[in-house]
């Protein structure tokens, strides 16, 4: 008899209890597309549609014995990272993956909540950036991470451009810059491939307040589309036009007292099968 694997994905990231953010989101949006989740937890934040209550840490020995668990076991054909809050985290999980022959990565720099707080400190975002951009394929920063990452406001289009090429050149493979808070009828994305080169990407705005796990799933979504086979802009542009149907199909549903989830399974698709090498 014939056998098979499933495309699989590995997402490193935080908790969310609500089920709409981090690690939850994650195993929701690859499993929807098709994919096999596997999973690394990063940290325990206690939080609901409303906010973050606490954020409580998972040991970095216990991060280390996870990543091992899973990589040595069902190696992943994508890898998604989220929640690092912490150097010594940024350490454990750069130090594990090089062991390891390379990956498709992707990171969401998780460094700034909703309300604008600022989630890690300067230490951290050096380690992020010296050890883990050399292993990104593709960063995906929303603006206000971008404002951090550039060292410059970034508010509008050209300023996204500006601050993308500062971010590019910091040694990630390829950035995709998320355009979400601008104030403008059409969202406006805008990729920087590995060439240099910007890819424009615009989608219809519309109102809702259930986008709580947006960037976390638009990020598993990319690495996704990469574990199936795609190319990696067409990746990414896959990714962002399933966050858009997932945002869409979701607006008018309540969950919670505060943001809501996207519908992740809007067209859920069956495990997709790969040959066996």
């Amino acid at each position: 008899m014939k056998q098979y694997r499933y495309p699989s994905v590995l997402t490193i990231a935080g908790f969310d209890g609500s089920g709409g953010a981090g690690i939850q989101a994650d195993i929701k949006a690859i499993s929807a597309l098709g994919c096999y989740a596997t999973s690394v937890l990063t940290a325990l934040p206690v939080q609901n549609t409303q906010g973050v209550r606490s954020i409580y840490p998972i040991p970095y020995g216990a991060v280390q014995e996870q990543l091992e668990a899973i990589l040595d076991d069902v190696f992943p054909d994508a890898v998604k990272i989220g929640m690092v809050h912490t150097a010594e985290l940024v350490d454990t999980v750069v130090d594990t993956l090089r062991r390891y022959p390379r990956m498709p990565l992707v990171f969401d720099p998780v460094m700034v909540a909703t309300s604008g707080d600022r989630l890690i400190e300067d230490d951290t975002i050096e380690a992020i950036v010296g050890k883990l951009f050399p292993i990104t394929d593709v960063l995906t920063p929303n603006m206000d991470e971008a404002a951090i990452l550039a060292e410059m406001p970034v508010h509008t289009v050209d300023d996204m451009h500006r601050a993308g090429e500062k971010i590019r050149k910091l040694g990630c493979r390829s950035v995709l810059l998320k355009g979400g808070h601008l104030d403008m009828p059409r969202l406006t994305s805008l990729y920087f491939d590995e060439t240099g080169a910007v890819h424009e990407f615009g989608f219809e705005r519309f109102h809702t307040a259930n986008t709580h796990g947006s960037g976390c799933t638009l990020s598993a979504a990319i690495a996704s589309y990469i574990a199936l086979g795609k190319e990696t802009l067409e990746a990414v542009g896959a990714g962002q036009d399933y966050v858009h149907r997932a945002i869409l199909h979701g607006r008018d549903v309540l969950v919670g007292k505060g943001n809501g989830p996207l519908n992740h399974f809007f067209d859920p698709q069956k495990l997709k099968k790969h040959d066996l090498v």
